[in-house]
């Protein structure tokens, strides 16, 4: 049976092409309009999965993902670390001094910021980086370009005018695969939980401390407001370790003293980063 996986953006989205590379070529990748939905089908469970894009390596988190796991049931099954190499995508009869302006998502312009104020080029916030490439197709615009994957520019049939727009190399996204139910225990595996304190002196410190009492490597720690009271907030965290290790489970218990809420969103296979 092939497997379905929810993504947000049109064909050819770098979140699709990180299905691809943890699902396979044979995957059924679904397009959504926004996180949100990727979110709302995975939870129905109209699709298998869904992949969301959670913090990239030069601009950071992505806020509307960490939001919508507040109040989901979905689990963190995996995750996957794409490297973004940022092509500037044209109708094929453009050339490059032809471009008046530049449509992409906000973080691709974003990590092209350098090369995009070098051409002098207005640029256009877009909801996606292969939608965009759509959209000037479609419109036939002649005087624009998109900021995408080079798989989007095969995909609509566009020319590829330059390659690794991108303003620093290292340029990487963290992708979390998401799901109705959890996922099987590996032996190499990370945890995600969320947590709130009381506002009060020492209470985050005390809290996080329970991972250094029993010797649990934290690799991200982000925050958000709650939304609830000004300036208080919840606190993302990932961590080195599956929820039914021993150390972790003494963790939780301790974490849980000291905080007035306590959400794991699961623990899955730990990805690696590609050079």
């Amino acid at each position: 049976m092939q497997t379905h996986v929810a993504f947000q953006g049109e064909r050819g989205a770098y979140s699709e092409e990180a299905i691809v590379s943890f699902f396979g070529e044979a995957v059924n990748a679904v397009p959504c309009k926004t996180i949100r939905e990727v979110f709302k089908n995975t939870e129905a469970r109209v699709v298998d999965y869904g992949v969301v894009p959670v913090e990239n390596s030069i601009e950071g988190s992505v806020a509307e993902t960490y939001d919508m796991f507040l109040n989901s049931s979905v689990k963190v099954s995996g995750e996957i670390i794409l490297r973004i190499r940022h092509c500037l995508i044209s109708l094929p009869e453009t050339s490059l001094g032809d471009v008046k302006v530049v449509y992409s998502h906000p973080q691709a312009l974003a990590q092209c910021r350098g090369f995009l104020t070098s051409l002098g080029v207005e640029t256009v916030v877009t909801y996606d980086t292969a939608g965009s490439v759509k959209m000037i197709k479609e419109k036939g615009l002649k005087e624009a370009a998109a900021v995408a994957s080079e798989r989007a520019a095969a995909l609509y049939g566009m020319k590829v005018l330059a390659k690794g727009v991108e303003d620093y190399g290292h340029n990487y996204t963290r992708f979390l695969v998401i799901s109705a139910k959890e996922a099987p225990r590996q032996p190499e595996s990370k945890t995600s939980i969320i947590f709130s304190t009381a506002h009060k002196p020492g209470a985050l410190y005390n809290a996080l401390g329970a991972f250094a009492r029993n010797d649990i490597n934290l690799t991200k720690i982000e925050s958000r407001p709650t939304r609830q009271r000004p300036w208080e907030y919840y606190f993302f965290v990932d961590f080195e370790g599956h929820q039914d290790d021993e150390r972790v489970r003494k963790a939780l218990v301790e974490l849980a003293s000291f905080t007035t809420f306590v959400k794991v969103l699961g623990s899955y296979p730990r990805a690696h980063t590609e050079p």
